[in-house]
């Protein structure tokens, strides 16, 4: 078993309740030095301990008890209060291991589902702009990489609302590597579009919000940077889409 499958159970073995395997794997990680498992004991140690000191010891007085008992004419049997002490702590702690578990696992699940909630949201404004792009009245569109091999797809301009690109057949970028798309003017400045990396399979969709002049705008490109991106392109275009003149 790994430490995260023995979360649970710190607790119990402190208390000396923890079933097998659970019991005898979390003393072989003990033994071995893990220091996951280490820090998880001394922390249930020192829950086992402030639980323990907040039941404060009780017993009703023997003077009250004989009372009692006389009044029912029983006799008086001496008996300890301490086991029945001892199970109730117990439960308690067993309980409070439980619920505290369950509160970490609903925790993790809120914190999952926040964040896919958050990717969705990305996800549907992305596709929410591309399509505004995409049925724009005064939208263009140029294609490239028709005559290669790879990449090739197509650059979907409009002047109010941007660029959009769509590509197959590009690569996933190397580790610390990403495209960097540019719009370049008639002139030769390229003024950069954003970041942006391919998908597993080789598909690409970035879209850079920005007016465009269409009558100054040349050509679209992409280059292959520095994942933290470039004032200028540094390396030879991928993707050049050379846009109509207006």
């Amino acid at each position: 078993m790994n430490c995260s499958e023995l979360r649970d159970h710190y607790e119990l073995y402190v208390l000396g309740v923890a079933d097998e395997p659970e019991r005898s794997e979390i003393r072989t990680h003990l033994d071995r030095g893990c220091e996951v498992c280490t820090a998880e004991m001394k922390r249930a140690r020192e829950f086992a301990a402030l639980l323990g000191g907040t039941a404060m010891p009780a017993e009703p007085s023997p003077k009250l008890r004989r009372r009692i008992l006389a009044s029912v004419g029983a006799e008086e049997r001496r008996f300890g209060w301490a086991p029945f002490l001892a199970a109730a702590t117990v439960l308690s702690l067993c309980a409070a291991v439980y619920f505290i578990g369950r509160e970490r696992d609903f925790a993790q699940e809120a914190s999952i589902l926040r964040d896919q909630s958050r990717r969705q949201t990305i996800e549907l404004t992305r596709l929410s702009e591309a399509f505004a792009i995409l049925n724009g009245a005064e939208t263009t569109v140029t294609s490239f990489g028709e005559s290669q091999p790879k990449p090739k797809g197509k650059v979907f301009c409009n002047p109010a609302l941007g660029v959009l690109l769509i590509a197959s057949n590009l690569p996933q970028a190397p580790a610390g590597k990403a495209y960097e798309m540019w719009v370049i003017s008639r002139s030769g400045q390229a003024v950069r579009a954003g970041m942006f990396q391919a998908e597993a399979d080789g598909t690409a969709l970035h879209i850079e919000r920005r007016t465009l002049d269409m009558k100054t705008t040349g050509v679209v490109a992409v280059t292959l940077e520095n994942e933290a991106g470039v004032d200028q392109p540094t390396t030879t275009p991928l993707i050049v889409a050379s846009l109509a003149l207006q």
